[in-house]
């Protein structure tokens, strides 16, 4: 019982890596992402790759993994300079199709039986156990926290916003509309495709089919239940709803009904989301309810 808590806690704080990095694209941004399960399969198969096949250490691979996820993210994010935030939609989904179709049709990349004989990782000769590796991505996730706090308060955060707000006016302020998209690309990228790679190392191996649409949807619920453009929004968002549907796993035929249900009342009755502008719990709303200042 104790392990499969702590490989709930490890995958769960893994994805909240991943959503934080959604958030910087999509939240502050507002450059909405259904290719992202792309990006996070990119960050996976770097460090499935390079353990297997190039023999470098852990750590060494953890940062090479997330180096390459924010190059090619920040290839992938250059439709965005061409297109608008509907069709760039449309654009992300196809990344999850390309992703998958090249990870299962080319032989290095392990074809449909994908890459298999990751093991935890080994420091010193000592190999980490659940518990220890459960630590190592908190300890992780807390980091990752502590940097996009400190870039909330910068004047980065800002221009994406005022890009995601309206590009055009942006522009007229003299604003480099295409820099600020390729920079949100890359810092989501990077965070997201870390967590593929922590992802990959925990479960062993890799498969194309664990990176599909439907992976994608997932990451995006979980930032709109949240609270988009919000740091703790992307974090509750994305703890709790990994965590439901195991809570909810002794009715294992209707779990996905009342996830789903969740999100639907969700979406009509907090569109805001949680933590988001106007959501149930926003710090405005609580402090007039404790009448604090």
């Amino acid at each position: 019982m104790l392990g499969y808590i702590l490989t709930i806690a490890t995958f769960a704080c893994i994805y909240a890596l991943a959503i934080l990095g959604l958030n910087i694209l999509t939240g502050y941004a507002k450059q909405v992402s259904l290719g992202h399960a792309a990006i996070f399969a990119l960050g996976a198969y770097s460090q499935a790759l390079l353990i297997t096949k190039g023999g470098i250490p852990f750590f060494a691979s953890l940062i090479l993994a997330t180096l390459i996820s924010a190059f090619i993210g920040t290839v992938f994010g250059l439709p965005s300079l061409r297109v608008s935030h509907d069709h760039l939609v449309l654009t992300t989904i196809g990344l999850n199709f390309i992703v998958v179709a090249i990870a299962e049709y080319f032989d290095f990349f392990g074809g449909a039986l994908g890459i298999v004989g990751l093991k935890m990782p080994e420091i010193f000769g000592y190999v980490m156990t659940t518990r220890e590796y459960l630590l190592l991505v908190t300890g992780i996730l807390f980091l990752a926290l502590g940097i996009c706090y400190a870039f909330s308060h910068t004047w980065a955060k800002l221009l994406m916003e005022a890009v995601g707000e309206d590009e055009l006016p942006a522009m007229t302020l003299g604003i480099n509309v295409a820099k600020i998209k390729l920079l949100a690309f890359a810092i989501s990228s990077a965070l997201t495709g870390l967590a593929g790679a922590l992802w990959a190392q925990y479960t062993g191996s890799v498969f194309p089919k664990s990176f599909g649409l439907e992976l994608s949807v997932t990451m995006l619920s979980m930032l709109v239940f949240g609270g988009m453009g919000t740091i703790k929004g992307a974090l509750f968002g994305a703890l709790f709803l990994y965590c439901l549907p195991e809570v909810f796993r002794f009715v294992q035929e209707y779990r996905m009904l009342v996830y789903g249900l969740l999100l639907a009342t969700m979406v009509i009755r907090q569109p805001a989301g949680i933590f988001g502008k106007g959501g149930m719990l926003e710090w405005q709303k609580i402090a007039k309810l404790l009448k604090v200042k």
